[in-house]
């Protein structure tokens, strides 16, 4: 009996220990966990960016091309590759020395056509240890922001007047600075350098940012939002486009973007191409039946086509022919008659006149087309009366 009490002890009190110790170390607090993106703001960096400031009275756009604006209004670039096209690059820098306001961030800023055009360098430091005060949770990055107090000093302002502004910066890279070989307009930053800076090309401004605080949740951090209208310079009224190819349109929204007109052509050329090269489904029109000539159309036509082509001395023999040989079956001894003979014998036959009958027999060449026909229709005609009936040749008769 004491042996289990004895175990159990030995294992409880080491267990209590524990969860007492787990319990006085451990405290519960409420942690706001931002929801997940959805809708326009998803998908749109500059969403937030967007609406503070339509709500200070601008009015904004988010552009995947670019479009140059006024030389009034303000361009925001991030995640822009400023030397991907040339023409581009030189569209910008053009609206840029007319009058415009340019906003670029830490990932246009290390571009070397960029420092080149501006005169802004971003420089690493060789000591990148920096005096981080607090920190704030970034959900989009998943990860802690380092922030920092720096002070904005302006042309007319210089370095040590009394009451300076200093505005806190969250998610900057302290291993790196922004250097100028131009007079600065306005700079921001501290004795260890300045982390946004503003410079004069042409007739407008540049401003660069070490840092992507108008992107995404960003805004919301430290004095993002004082950041956002000192560097774009914002007034009532002001038109800004934001500008990002972190997502940019597909190769399909590009071509027909840029080449509508060609594609608009290659389709309908391809498209005649086919139907003009496609099989029917059936003739054009309809297969007329299949019918037999009859008999007479089969004679007749043969008689008509001897007619034209031979000059109907063929067709006017094999009637004489066949007149003769009806007479014969009719009449004795007519192959040794004479020719006047046969035509008398022919007249008494078939009731014909005789002098008719030679001139249909005899002469053939003499006769038009018209007399040939006739003498034909005459020698047809003796044919059939000369012809014996079924009955005289049942019989036997002549």
């Amino acid at each position: 009996m004491r042996r289990p009490i004895v175990l159990w002890t030995i294992i409880g009190v080491p267990v209590l220990a524990l969860v007492v110790w787990i319990a006085s170390n451990t405290t519960w607090a409420d942690v706001p966990v931002p929801m997940p993106l959805k809708g326009e703001a998803r998908l749109n960096p500059f969403y937030a960016a967007q609406r503070f400031a339509e709500t200070l009275g601008a009015r904004t756009s988010w552009d995947r091309t670019l479009q140059v604006p006024s030389s009034s209004a303000i361009i925001v670039l991030s995640a822009w590759h400023w030397n991907l096209s040339e023409s581009r690059r030189d569209a910008i820098e053009r609206w840029v020395e007319s009058g415009g306001r340019l906003v670029v961030d830490r990932s246009v800023l290390g571009d070397n056509e960029f420092s080149t055009w501006s005169g802004m360098v971003r420089t690493d430091r060789e000591n990148t240890q920096q005096d981080v005060r607090d920190a704030v949770f970034d959900p989009v990055a998943g990860r802690l922001a380092s922030c920092h107090n720096f002070e904005a000093r302006t042309e007319a302002r210089p370095a040590g007047a009394a009451e300076p502004t200093t505005y806190r910066l969250c998610d900057f890279h302290p291993e790196s600075f922004v250097t100028t070989n131009k007079k600065a307009l306005w700079t921001f930053g501290d004795a260890t350098g300045a982390q946004a800076m503003r410079v004069t090309v042409g007739r407008g401004h540049v401003t660069a940012i070490n840092a992507e605080p108008f992107i995404w949740r960003n805004l919301f951090f430290g004095d993002h939002d004082w950041l956002f209208v000192t560097t774009t310079e914002l007034r009532a009224g002001d038109v800004i486009h934001f500008l990002s190819e972190a997502e940019h349109p597909s190769l399909l929204a590009l071509t027909w973007q840029y080449g509508a007109p060609v594609v608009i052509c290659a389709v309908a050329i391809l498209t005649l191409g086919l139907w003009r090269g496609s099989v029917r489904f059936g003739p054009l029109a309809a297969v007329p039946d299949g019918a037999r000539r009859s008999l007479a159309e089969q004679i007749r036509g043969t008689g008509h086509f001897a007619a034209r082509q031979e000059s109907g001395e063929v067709l006017h023999a094999a009637c004489v022919r066949a007149l003769d040989e009806a007479a014969e079956k009719r009449l004795s001894g007519y192959r040794r008659l004479t020719g006047r003979d046969r035509a008398e014998a022919l007249a008494r036959l078939t009731g014909f006149d005789r002098d008719a009958l030679m001139t249909a027999i005899h002469h053939p060449r003499l006769r038009r087309d018209h007399e040939l026909a006739s003498a034909i229709a005459l020698l047809e005609g003796a044919r059939r009366r000369a012809q014996p009936s079924p009955t005289d040749l049942l019989h036997g008769t002549s």
